[in-house]
């Protein structure tokens, strides 16, 4: 196939040469002249006329002697036609090729001439024409040429099939040395493959012995840590054991402490008089050792539910234990510093009888006058049913109060007046995370509210609270608990006449945290009442008297009044501030903190404030102060009071409708009408439509839910 096509690519650069692209024609036209297409005009050349004429003579010659010659006379002739060929030949004009060679060139002239011998004996000799001759010659070159374009052609197919033969078997010699190289190169693969699957194979082995041995050595960590994890569930179970154990001895201490309260809470019988001591009242006493009771009981249940007491309730119920025998060792003196005066007293009446009948003009000589401010007024109320202070079991309790503030303020003199700056730096905290708190109260959304109650009752607790960036609490000081107590119940007081003197609605959202919290812990519902009622005394009910040697700027401080550098403070502002403070305590009294113990009862719930209501009602009215005092009492607390009390609320509103209302008007100036009117039109329209709406600003189910 490369031979063949080796030949068609040979025959096409022929045919493509200059020359092959020459065109013949065998049969011209008779007549036309061969030349007659040139432009130039034909001339005849300056040897045409000897050629004609040497061709004419020899023609002439020779015509007799070709008609009777024989083979061999005609040499000659032979030998002018090999002439004319060697003439004519392109070989003999342009030499050698590099396809040919002199024998090679020789060779062809006598083939050609042959050939034309042969042609020239077949033809009968003719005495040409000058045309005839001409066309003759060209027809002898063009087979002459024909005959050498083909033995050329021959001859160089012979070549190329040469050379192309030579091409194949150096293609087939590359070949195999190729296919050696490749099976050498696949060899060479092969070995490396296998080297490489071999070392593969030994790095799998060690890697599986590595993996072995790392698994042993896991497998015995995993061992060493299940021993440990065994060990360290023993230890936990035997912690939780003595955990529990130590819970039960201290539930068990709570019992007997509990016990022991009660044992003691009977000794006080609120109903017992002394057959001695008729005056003695034990009714303040009674009332104290039911709270302590109902506070035993709270921890107890407290702690019950939440498993075991921790330490620090074992601690507060043996504090609350201190209280109550320190109760019991109170009354106890008191009864018997009675008894002591009780013998005075009859000593004394013996001796008196013994000088009666001479110390009877003396006696009423010495009989002492009433004074006439306090006297003629005691006897005017006395008169109209009605009394200026407060009962003798109220003021009991109000000073019971304003001991235990009392106490717990010298219970943390230590923190207080210590100047050492460490313990100043651990004050400030407490109480910054004390106070603080209590000033973000607000109504904004029920989850803020419950993180700030939350916040107060873990400080309270005894737990770590984030406050200015650290983290405080009560246990970084003895006293620690003590002056949180007593700031925390102060800052609830204060908000109470600032915030919600000036925002009502204010006042429930303050109100339900403080309740919480004096229902988790008691001591700090006592401070609050004992501030309230320093700062407040109408929420005692308490007028306080005027006493002698008591200067004016002391009596108005006793009154409620701010005085500042001798200056008191305007009425206008001092109603606001009792009016906040009022408002804040008839909010406490009916709301409970939602997340508590629902089982439980209200710490200072509605019966306080029945009873808050009443004593009012039967002290003689003050101008200006009554009025406002009544109004914000029953619009915060009027619907909770009428759900509570129902018939006989309505029937106490009438009675300060017909009644007690009269009594504030007539006391009440012309400037001092704007408190009494707004009174009287809330009194009206409730009686009216016989209904107290809600406050305004009171916490719904879906502010919780916020």
């Amino acid at each position: 196939m490369p031979a063949e096509r080796q030949r068609w690519e040979t025959l096409e650069a022929l045919k493509c040469s200059s020359k092959g692209q020459l065109s013949y024609c065998p049969d011209w036209p008779r007549g036309e002249d061969i030349l007659e297409g040139c432009k130039p005009p034909l001339k005849l050349s300056s040897y045409s006329g000897w050629v004609l004429a040497r061709v004419n003579a020899q023609s002439i010659q020779e015509t007799p002697v070709s008609r009777s010659s024989t083979p061999n006379e005609s040499t000659p002739q032979k030998d002018q036609l090999s002439s004319l060929v060697k003439t004519a030949s392109p070989a003999s004009q342009l030499g050698s090729s590099p396809l040919s060679s002199p024998a090679l060139s020789e060779t062809k002239t006598d083939e050609n001439v042959n050939l034309l011998e042969t042609s020239y004996k077949a033809c009968p000799v003719v005495l040409p024409s000058k045309v005839t001759e001409i066309e003759g010659c060209i027809r002898m070159y063009e087979e002459v040429h024909r005959l050498k374009g083909k033995e050329g052609l021959r001859q160089r197919q012979e070549q190329q099939e040469q050379l192309a033969k030579a091409v194949s078997d150096m293609a087939n010699e590359q070949l195999k040395r190729f296919d050696e190289l490749k099976e050498l190169k696949q060899h060479q693969e092969y070995q490396d493959l296998q080297e490489v699957m071999e070392k593969s194979s030994k790095e799998a082995q060690g890697q599986q012995e590595k993996l072995k041995e790392e698994h042993r050595h896991r497998a015995k960590i995993l061992n060493l840590k299940l021993c440990e994890a065994e060990q360290q569930r023993q230890h936990q179970e035997e912690m939780e054991r003595l955990r529990k154990e130590e819970g039960q001895e201290r539930l068990r201490r709570l019992y007997s402490i509990q016990e022991e309260v009660l044992q003691l809470n009977q000794q006080i019988d609120p109903n017992y008089r002394h057959k001695d001591l008729p005056r003695i009242d034990f009714s303040a006493y009674s009332n104290r050792g039911n709270q302590i009771c109902g506070l035993v009981s709270g921890l107890i249940r407290t702690t019950s539910e939440r498993g075991f007491p921790s330490p620090v309730d074992v601690v507060n119920t043996e504090r609350v234990l201190q209280e109550m025998r320190g109760l019991i060792s109170s009354m106890q003196q008191e009864i018997a510093a009675a008894v002591e005066e009780k013998k005075r007293r009859d000593e004394e009446e013996e001796r008196e009888r013994q000088k009666e009948l001479q110390k009877k003009e003396q006696l009423k000589a010495q009989a002492p006058v009433p004074a006439q401010h306090p006297g003629g007024k005691q006897q005017k109320e006395a008169s109209l049913g009605l009394q200026t202070k407060a009962e003798e079991s109220t003021m009991q309790w109000y000073q019971e109060l304003q001991d235990t503030a009392d106490q717990c303020v010298s219970s943390f003199s230590g923190i207080a007046d210590c100047k050492d700056n460490q313990v100043k730096k651990i004050k400030m905290d407490l109480q910054k995370a004390a106070t603080i708190p209590v000033s973000q109260i607000s109504t904004i959304a029920g989850s803020q509210l419950r993180e700030i109650f939350d916040k107060i009752n873990n400080l309270l607790s005894g737990k770590s609270v984030q406050s200015g960036g650290r983290m405080v609490s009560v246990t970084q000081h003895p006293q620690g608990l003590d002056f949180v107590y007593y700031k925390l119940a102060e800052k609830f007081v204060k908000q109470g006449e600032e915030e919600v003197a000036s925002h009502h609605e204010a006042a429930f959202p303050i109100a339900v945290v403080a309740s919480g919290i004096w229902e988790i812990h008691p001591r700090v519902g006592d401070l609050i009442l004992a501030h309230l009622h320093k700062k407040c005394p109408y929420s005692v009910p308490f007028y306080p008297a005027f006493k002698e040697g008591t200067s004016m700027e002391d009596y108005q401080r006793t009154l409620g009044y701010q005085v500042t550098d001798s200056k008191v403070e305007q009425q206008d502002n001092f109603l606001k501030r009792m009016s906040g403070m009022i408002r804040l305590y008839a909010a406490i009294i009916q709301l409970r903190w939602p997340y508590g113990n629902k089982q439980g009862t209200h710490p200072h719930g509605l019966n306080h404030g029945w009873r808050w209501l009443a004593q009012m009602l039967n002290m003689e009215p003050l101008a200006d102060v009554t009025a406002t005092l009544l109004f914000d009492f029953l619009e915060v607390s009027g619907n909770a009071l009428m759900k509570q009390y129902q018939v006989q609320f309505w029937k106490m509103m009438l009675l300060i409708r017909e009644d007690y209302f009269p009594r504030i008007e007539a006391i009440t100036s012309s400037g001092q009408m704007g408190s009494l009117m707004r009174f009287k039109q809330f009194l009206e329209k409730c009686l009216q439509k016989q209904e107290i709406p809600l406050p305004k600003g009171s916490l719904q189910s879906s502010f919780w839910r916020s």
